[in-house]
């Protein structure tokens, strides 16, 4: 939900809420207000009654409302005594309307001629239904117009306001690392937005100096590690061939290189591992996975005939993914490896590509599942693998988590699998750097 929308939602409930509570407080004093009134009209009407009937003895035989709108009957001077002026709401039966009818009564006494009446006084009183009727209707028409006005308010005069932000959030959803120029500020008077250039771009200056400095160490450690390791093996190797070495010295050269294989074996991964992480393979294409597949199924041609193992590429659909094309390639190739290192002779891959993603399913050596929240850690190793660098998975899941594909995996009817979907919900949303 967009931040208009939700300031309009909260201010529309909190706008409701306002003006039920004021429609509740406005019809309780308006009701007290018009008993008032009515009381004193009735007040005034009963003075106007006990001095009329001090001269026309003729009124005080009115012992029914009839068409007036009050009643006199003589009562004895005890009684009399005990009569105080009270009004209250009560119903009174209207012929002409042939039913009861809300009234305000007003009962007191006087005195005429030296005896004593009872004299009660009615008026017609606000029909409270047919005021919280049209109490309700304005109430939902000034809301109507209140949300009216809010809402062309937001469109109009908060669109403007937040311009400045939407711009950040434009330069922040586009900012990539190793680019230039870095950030554009946004053109404001605010203070706060003013403060959050500020903030903005001095993180990202870090963020930029720091991404410049890993990428600088990455570079200087991939060849300062990496020359003297590749020449130190070339050196043992022509040792070795020279045939001068005795059998034990040359199975101790054997073994160092080997070892030194293994090093730079090592050091390459970390350095693919740190580039992932820090986001340095910036350019990318939109890449299908089926092609990848077909590809590297003929350049595994070899190893999988002396591996002795079938593999089967299954195309139910077609996966495309916009990445850097060298990390698909990295991905799928640490897959295929990993399944068939791990198969046994004359075992299978099978290969499911589809539209949302792939799945690899190998038989294995291990016929128990593997620990599946250790196994895409770093340098995880089953005990009986060797030569490995316990890096490849822990490439997988960088490269996966880069671009948001999900890497899981399973362990079923004796057969391992690797599932790589687009998305952590299946979605597929692409993934913006930042």
């Amino acid at each position: 939900m967009k931040l208009l929308n939700h300031t309009l939602l909260y201010l529309s409930v909190s706008l409701l809420g306002v003006l039920g509570l004021w429609a509740v407080v406005f019809y309780f004093f308006m009701l007290q207000e018009v008993k008032e009134t009515v009381d004193d009209g009735l007040t005034n009407y009963k003075m106007f009654i006990v001095h009329r009937a001090q001269g026309d003895t003729s009124m005080l035989s009115s012992n029914l409302f009839g068409d007036k709108n009050y009643r006199i009957n003589e009562i004895s001077a005890e009684k009399a005594i005990r009569v105080l002026d009270t009004y209250k709401d009560t119903l009174i039966y209207q012929e002409r309307l042939e039913q009861h009818a809300p009234v305000r009564l007003l009962t007191t006494a006087f005195v005429a001629n030296e005896k004593y009446y009872e004299l009660k006084i009615i008026s017609a009183v606000i029909n409270k239904a047919d005021l919280i009727r049209k109490l309700f209707l304005a109430l939902a028409a000034l809301y109507g117009v209140m949300l009216a006005s809010i809402l062309v308010v937001n469109n109009f005069v908060l669109k403007k306001i937040w311009k400045p932000f939407h711009y950040l959030l434009t330069q922040l959803r586009n900012f990539k690392l190793g680019n230039t120029p870095l950030f554009k500020p946004a053109h404001t008077s605010v203070k706060e937005f003013r403060e959050l250039n500020d903030s903005l771009q001095s993180l990202l200056q870090r963020n930029s100096d720091t991404y410049l400095s890993q990428k600088q160490f990455n570079e200087n450690a991939s060849h300062e590690l990496q020359t003297p390791l590749a020449i130190s093996i070339n050196k043992l190797e022509l040792l070795a061939e020279r045939g001068a070495l005795t059998d034990e010295d040359a199975a101790t050269v054997g073994e160092v290189i080997q070892a030194l294989e293994s090093l730079k074996r090592l050091n390459k991964a970390l350095l693919l591992l740190s580039k992932i992480e820090n986001q340095q393979f910036a350019e990318e294409q939109k890449v299908r996975f089926n092609d990848i597949f077909q590809r590297l199924a003929k350049d595994f041609a070899d190893l999988l005939r002396f591996r002795k193992v079938q593999i089967q590429l299954l195309e139910e659909g077609g996966f495309e993914k916009q990445m850097n094309y060298a990390l698909a390639e990295i991905l799928v190739v640490n897959l295929l490896k990993n399944a068939i290192v791990h198969n046994i002779p004359g075992g299978t891959i099978v290969i499911t590509v589809s539209n949302s993603g792939f799945n690899i399913e190998n038989t294995g050596d291990a016929s128990e599942p593997l620990d599946e929240e250790k196994m895409f850690n770093r340098f995880y190793k089953r005990s009986a693998e060797s030569g490995s660098t316990g890096l490849g998975l822990a490439i997988v899941k960088a490269i996966a988590g880069l671009y948001h594909l999900s890497a899981h995996y399973s362990f079923g009817t004796g057969k391992h699998r690797f599932s790589i979907q687009a998305g952590d919900n299946g979605t597929g949303q692409e993934r913006k750097h930042s």
